[in-house]
């Protein structure tokens, strides 16, 4: 009866998004222990508090892109946009485009690639988002990294992981700026 009703639950959220969550079928299938663990952390990574709501999907998307180039990193944009975050924000945000992004987002953005990056910036922006909006965000912002970035590891370690795809903001594809990671991604956000 549980695995019935969680089934029922991740197909309205295919359904929802356009997205294939087979991957959780999968893991539900193997094991419902699991997937309650998994379910944990994906509460997690939805926690938000004191943190604009444009920083915090920057931060996501952003986070997203860093393991993935399609269908998780498709799915935060679609979850953005159906919270009100405007589409040119999101373009900027695929683009690495501080300057189109406003001052929250981009704090976000740059916050989520210096983590991703394990740059020493990091400290840097984190004593700014402690500054502007307090440790409950800091919080927000380095569950929002760290759990939105396990969904796509979790996809590729069962075998699930998908080539790159087309990223769509509203009717406008988008072509995402290449990821850098490690020495590469910090000295990009000088």
């Amino acid at each position: 009866m549980i695995d019935w009703f969680i089934r029922r639950r991740l197909a309205a959220f295919e359904r929802r998004y356009g997205y294939d969550a087979g991957y959780a079928r999968e893991l539900l299938a193997f094991s419902r222990p699991a997937f309650l663990r998994y379910a944990e952390v994906s509460r997690m990574a939805a926690h938000r508090q004191d943190l604009p709501l444009a920083a915090w999907y920057a931060a996501k998307v952003s986070a997203a892109r860093a393991e993935d180039c399609g269908p998780c990193t498709q799915l935060a944009v679609d979850m953005a946009r159906e919270e009100g975050v405007d589409d040119a924000l999101l373009r900027a945000v695929l683009r690495d485009d501080p300057q189109a992004m406003g001052e929250d987002a981009a704090l976000g953005w740059r916050y989520a690639r210096a983590a991703v990056a394990r740059s020493p910036q990091v400290q840097d922006l984190r004593d700014e988002v402690l500054r502007r909006w307090g440790p409950r965000a800091l919080a927000s912002l380095a569950l929002v990294v760290t759990g939105t970035r396990m969904f796509p590891m979790l996809k590729v370690a069962l075998g699930h992981g998908q080539a790159c795809g087309r990223l769509v903001v509203g009717d406008q594809a988008v072509q995402a700026a290449d990821w850098q990671t490690g020495p590469a991604a910090a000295a990009a956000l000088r």
